[in-house]
């Protein structure tokens, strides 16, 4: 008999529009004012801290909703935004500059719910307010490790052909090498030339060859650092979840950091800034700390604090940088002590192997380096940054460390998760500092979601009652497929981890809206037409539903098609705009199809009908 669904259909479409509604309904329940806290490198978060808060609060006779400790981070409830603030700068002021204070929005979502991953959608900038950078990348940095990554390919190099020099260095934007005589001159520029095409060999003074770099060469090392820098930001960003972020290029050397749902620049400052990167290098056991500490350090060594304070004489040859890094992860040793495990690239495996094999029962130290700026800027108006470097262990090397090792004598747990993280998180190519900084606030967002929410409510209710006027009881059955239709959009967009909701987003699914009616004009218009031809209400649903189904498919594929162009080559709104749209396009053909289907079959399928009101 025509138009019968099998129970296994019924059964399919009710549990994915149960599962869409689950997961929608995070996004009634709203979210909390909160006050978020967190530690530096240097301090903890604990009860003790949880104590000071309540009596900061209790003094400040501000109330709250509720109060946790979690993740190594302090979350305070409030119940409105004006407690808010006063509740930051308080906190601000009394816990200093140990801990990261920052307003945050926190989700009201019940905790049964919260357990089987249901969250609301992701704002964007736009609609919840939050926080823009712009950043400079310090290019004269890039330039700086490019020469000296030169310098040192060129000695190891030379030294490996058995080509005599007097010396390697840099000046200005150029490597100069000497030479003994003619011969090992006319052999290195031979050598020089055939493996490195990217740079340009000229003999200049006695004995003297100078290399630079092709233009080509340096565009090349520019744009690679914004890009990894770029890369490595987004890498941070998400794995310290902040926010969803929008991190993209501006310029020559700029990049644009969009944070929504951030209030308070202060723990965005903390991560974006945590430049980062470690160096390996060996104790200088030769010669006395004492001496050093009293002004007679030893050429090739240098004195370097650890996190206690104390200075290590440190050689300044550096056996392997952070740029090797490729993994890094917290845990523990067989004693129960905090580590953090390693892993490097080939290169910088075959580095360290080559650097421990002559020093086994040595120790060597891991220095910690972040770049600090000093707001003061250059004759080329570029900011100037100085490293900030800390001794972060000390160990004996045990055997010839290769890929893997361990970074052991870390003082507690949490510094050992922050360190992995950094790390993990990759070392930025070029230090970098925020010139521009804006809050966009929250009422701005809340007038954009009021607007947007009106035109999809008005979109929608037109619609209902042009299809419940034009298709009658079929037109009921449209308006039910419509009203699931957003109720899986917006279950989907809570699903999705990256996806985040702009107000062309909003668009796009006030487009969908009209996009999910449409194919259920054309499968109506297609039953009247064999209405009119004469054939049976039950074939003219059959074949209604069969004619249209080809034309609905076409026309859907063909804007995801578009849509995915979109959001491939698109930035920023306009990917917002492409990400609902796909959705839409996937939820209105499973509504406007299989679930019209369903109901139709299950109203008037396998029945004697004389007449169908549509």
């Amino acid at each position: 008999m025509l138009n019968q669904t099998p129970l296994w259909k019924y059964l399919l479409v009710m549990i994915v529009i149960a599962v869409c509604t689950l997961y929608a309904s995070p996004n009634l329940y709203g979210e909390d004012y909160a006050v978020q806290i967190s530690a530096s490198r240097d301090a903890a978060v604990n009860t003790a801290v949880i104590d000071r808060i309540n009596e900061q609060l209790e003094n400040a006779g501000i109330e709250k909703k509720a109060i946790v400790l979690e993740d190594g981070q302090i979350l305070i409830r409030l119940f409105d935004d004006s407690s808010q603030r006063v509740a930051r700068d308080k906190l601000s002021a009394a816990l200093g500059e140990d801990f990261i204070v920052a307003m945050n929005l926190a989700p009201d979502t019940p905790d049964w719910l919260a357990g089987i991953g249901g969250t609301p959608m992701k704002l964007g900038l736009d609609l919840r307010g939050g926080v823009h950078f712009l950043m400079e990348v310090d290019m004269n940095s890039v330039m700086t490790k490019s020469l000296k990554d030169m310098e040192g390919d060129f000695k190891t190099s030379l030294r490996e052909e058995k080509i005599r020099y007097r010396r390697v260095t840099i000046v200005d934007d150029e490597v100069q090498i000497q030479f003994r005589d003619q011969e090992f001159l006319d052999r290195a520029e031979s050598f020089l030339k055939n493996r490195n095409q990217d740079i340009t060999l000229v003999e200049r003074g006695e004995l003297t060859l100078i290399a630079t770099m092709s233009e080509q060469k340096l565009s090349e090392i520019r744009d690679y650092a914004v890009k990894q820098n770029i890369t490595i930001m987004r890498s941070r960003v998400n794995q310290l979840g902040v926010a969803e972020p929008l991190i993209q290029r501006q310029g020559a050397d700029r990049i644009v950091v969009q944070l929504p749902g951030i209030q308070d620049t202060a723990r965005a400052r903390e991560i974006l800034n945590a430049t980062a990167t470690l160096e390996f290098r060996m104790v200088d056991l030769e010669h006395d700390v004492r001496d050093a500490i009293n002004g007679r350090v030893p050429p090739g060594s240098e004195l370097i604090n650890d996190q206690q304070g104390i200075p290590q004489l440190l050689k300044n040859k550096i056996m392997l940088e952070g740029s090797h890094i490729i993994d890094a992860n917290s845990g523990v040793d067989e004693y129960g002590m905090p580590k953090v495990n390693i892993s490097l690239d080939s290169a910088g495996g075959s580095k360290m192997s080559m650097g421990t094999k002559g020093n086994i029962g040595k120790p060597m130290a891991t220095v910690f380096i972040e770049y600090k700026t000093t707001g003061e800027r250059d004759e080329n108006d570029k900011l100037i940054f100085i490293p900030k470097r800390e001794v972060v262990s000390v160990a004996t090397i045990r055997g010839q460390l290769g890929n893997r090792f361990e970074i052991t004598g870390l003082d507690s747990p949490k510094e050992a998760r922050d360190l992995s993280l950094l790390l993990r998180a990759g070392a930025l190519i070029a230090p970098i500092s925020i010139v521009e900084e804006r809050t966009v606030g929250p009422s701005l967002g809340a007038e954009n979601i009021e607007l947007g929410m009106t035109a999809i409510i008005w979109g929608f209710l037109l619609v209902l009652a042009f299809m419940l006027v034009y298709y009658k009881a079929f037109g009921i059955v449209a308006n039910i497929a419509l009203t699931a239709n957003l109720v899986m959009i917006v279950g989907v967009m809570s699903m999705i981890p990256g996806a985040t909701l702009t107000l062309p987003g909003m668009a796009g699914i006030v487009l969908t809206v009209g996009m999910a009616v449409d194919a259920n004009v054309l499968i109506f218009e297609r039953i009247r037409e064999e209405l009119r031809d004469s054939r049976s209400p039950q074939q003219a649903i059959h074949h209604g539903y069969d004619s249209a189904f080809s034309t609905i498919l076409d026309a859907n594929i063909t804007t995801f098609i578009a849509a995915l162009i979109l959001f491939a080559i698109g930035t920023g709104p306009i990917k917002g705009f492409s990400i609902t749209l796909m959705i839409g396009i996937a939820t209105s053909m499973f509504t406007a199809i299989v679930l019209t289907r369903a109901i139709v079959n299950g109203v008037w399928g396998g029945k004697r009908l004389e007449k169908l009101w549509i």
